[in-house]
């Protein structure tokens, strides 16, 4: 019986990561063959477009609200992320008896402790990664805070395709703590099973390819 769960758990949860890997390198190609097509590439083109209508139209207090909207989101989220993150490890560094709390979650999961263990800290480390890449969006959105008031003329070392260039880095780590915040969906389905997470895994794919279509 150990050994029919743990084929289940070994045969579809790399069926449910192939999942996610094929739809990301289909996206990747979309964004590079066709980025208008898709929503990732619209809000780069709208982007470009914002700078330079601040830079060039001298509307300053408009970034500046917008950078700080910005910059809030991504603080609460990283500070989510970050607790919630060492709370997963300090469960998964305390808990007793996990193997048959993974059993009675789920019929085809696997009991085995070590596994069970695995499963949380992979969910633990999603959530610091997001920790990470929203603290890297607030320190570029911080940068493009003070670059966006300077003024467009020959003064200045700094034109608008660098603030733009800077604005695209903190809008690429905000899109990737988006994208793990995402991925504790399936993960955290995991717990319950295999099944589970390949539920979860088509669930997810079928929704972020209606999120990353553009309009």
């Amino acid at each position: 019986m150990i050994e029919t769960l743990r084929h289940f758990e070994y045969g579809l949860s790399p069926a449910a990561l192939l999942l996610l890997v094929l739809y990301h390198v289909h996206l990747y190609h979309k964004i590079r063959s066709a980025p208008m097509s898709t929503s990732l590439g619209l809000s780069r083109h709208t982007r470009l477009l914002w700078v330079h209508a601040i830079m060039e139209g001298g509307k300053d207090i408009l970034a500046i609200q917008t950078l700080r909207n910005w910059t809030m989101a991504a603080t609460f989220l990283a500070s989510a992320a970050i607790l919630i993150g060492l709370g997963i490890f300090n469960l998964a560094l305390t808990a007793d008896k996990q193997g048959e709390l993974s059993l009675m979650m789920g019929p085809l999961a696997s009991g085995h402790p070590g596994l069970w263990t695995a499963k949380l800290i992979l969910l633990g480390i999603d959530f610091l990664f997001a920790f990470f890449s929203f603290t890297l969006a607030v320190r570029y959105f911080n940068h493009t805070g003070f670059m966006i008031n300077l003024p467009c003329n020959s003064s200045t070392e700094i034109d608008v395709d660098d603030v733009v260039e800077i604005l695209e880095r903190g809008g690429t780590h905000y899109t990737l703590g988006m994208r793990a915040y995402y991925m504790t969906i399936p993960l955290a389905l995991w717990l319950f099973g295999p099944l589970w997470l390949l539920a979860g895994t088509v669930l997810l794919v079928a929704s972020l390819y209606r999120i990353d279509r553009g309009v």
